[in-house]
């Protein structure tokens, strides 16, 4: 038994039979020729076969989620391309998850809490969350920041269903010819960072690209492929 990540309440929901059907089209879940709607589909985990449907899914922009739904009524949050990998007779064959028995015999899992209210850590109240803010126009080019560490943290992958670490920062900048305040962003724990043995509070310099994929309803912008990083006094 797992415990599932449901999405926000805020999930896009089907508006018809139609939008669904070209929806697990663009999914590769059915074929782009077929007629009729699928409505079941396999998840397989922990040496079980689940049969699911597909409630809706989340989306940032960048990529969608999937959001489905056991006979529990549990929703779960899981990548599309991951989902379609599991409809394969080949997928999990070692754990014998062909057999129709399996889907019926492991227990069913628990619902959780939302994905990115539980990974991000949120202490703002929820009106200071609802305050909107203009978006910054980044530069497609690396450019150099200075930020303070603020925390350290985990986000869900949802392609391969895993807890990447993360680096949370704050009094973020762009610094040089054309300075721009960016506030807080995040960036993946690389290698290269973890090297700098990082600390709450830390103030560092660096040289990287900003990019607008939301972290939570809070955070907005990651940093990719820092280099250069210093640590300063």
């Amino acid at each position: 038994m797992f415990t599932t990540i449901p999405p926000q309440d805020d999930y896009l929901r089907f508006s018809d039979e139609d939008e669904y059907i070209l929806k697990i089209k663009d999914w590769g879940l059915v074929s782009a020729s077929s007629k009729a709607a699928k409505h079941e589909f396999l998840y397989k985990r922990d040496n079980t076969t689940y049969t699911v449907t597909i409630k809706g899914y989340e989306s940032n922009g960048d990529h969608e989620t999937a959001v489905v739904s056991f006979s529990n009524e549990a929703l779960h949050c899981v990548h599309p391309a991951y989902l379609k990998e599991m409809q394969s007779s080949s997928f999990g064959r070692e754990s014998v998850l062909d057999s129709p028995e399996s889907s019926t015999n492991g227990e069913l899992p628990e619902s959780g809490e939302p994905a990115q209210e539980s990974k991000g850590k949120e202490t703002k109240s929820k009106k200071a969350a609802k305050t909107s803010k203009p978006k910054l126009e980044l530069p497609s080019e690396k450019v150099s920041f200075e930020a303070v560490v603020k925390e350290f943290a985990t986000k869900y992958n949802h392609f391969n269903e895993s807890e990447d670490e993360i680096l949370i920062l704050e009094n973020v900048k762009i610094i040089g010819d054309n300075p721009l305040e960016v506030g807080e962003a995040w960036c993946g724990y690389s290698n290269t960072l973890k090297k700098h043995e990082l600390e709450v509070g830390n103030a560092i310099t660096f040289d990287a690209k900003i990019v607008d994929k939301k972290f939570n309803k809070e955070i907005r912008y990651k940093i990719n492929n820092p280099s250069k990083i210093a640590k300063q006094s």
